[in-house]
């Protein structure tokens, strides 16, 4: 009787692993004069007209908000520099800030930003060059300030980083050209419209 080799057990491949979701790209920012995204800062030298006034930087916009009396806003907007601008309005007394600052100061940040990068098409072309990438305010120095504005070694809220991404999502709307067809047709109920109103 012939002993047959015993056969070999089949043993199934190892599934490769599924593919990662690429992770999207993060864009840090900080120091003013840091290229190519010194710009982001609020520190960045470049003036912005806001509610009428120019102001030589987004910083002194934004802090000119807080105080409650001209005469304080106007110390605030004598700093010789951003930093310091920003320095003399986080030292303000309670009583020198606008009681409800708390509520307002996010979304006059964010009319600031608008106007720094609408005002400015150099600007506005860095930010939207980022593309999807996720705009990071990556602070040094760890405290409340950094961590609600930026992160610090991750760690934070980066509502600016937040409010220029949804900048840059609008401004990349408002830059997509209306198709010629959808403008045809907005042309045709346009005069469609005219029509019945003529009828009625």
């Amino acid at each position: 009787m012939k002993k047959t080799a015993p056969k070999a057990k089949k043993t199934s491949k190892a599934s490769a692993p599924p593919p990662r979701p690429r992770e999207a790209q993060e864009i840090c920012f900080y120091r003013a004069n840091e290229k190519p995204y010194g710009p982001f800062s609020n520190l960045y030298r470049r003036p912005v007209v806001f509610e009428g006034i120019e102001y030589p930087t987004s910083e002194h916009a934004y802090q000119a908000g807080k105080a409650r009396k001209e005469a304080v806003r106007d110390w605030i907007l004598s700093a010789p520099s951003p930093s310091l601008a920003a320095m003399a309005a986080h030292g303000l007394y309670v009583w020198d800030v606008v009681p409800n600052w708390a509520e307002v100061k996010f979304d006059r940040m964010r009319r600031v930003l608008h106007a720094k990068f609408t005002q400015h098409d150099d600007l506005r072309d860095l930010l939207l060059s980022t593309g999807d990438a996720r705009l990071v305010e990556a602070g040094t120095m760890d405290n409340a300030v950094n961590r609600l504005w930026g992160e610090v070694n991750g760690k934070g809220q980066n509502m600016l980083g937040v409010m220029l991404m949804e900048l840059r999502d609008q401004l990349r709307q408002q830059a997509t050209p209306t198709k010629p067809g959808r403008a045809k047709q907005s042309k045709r109920a346009e005069s469609e419209k005219n029509v019945v109103l003529e009828l009625a």
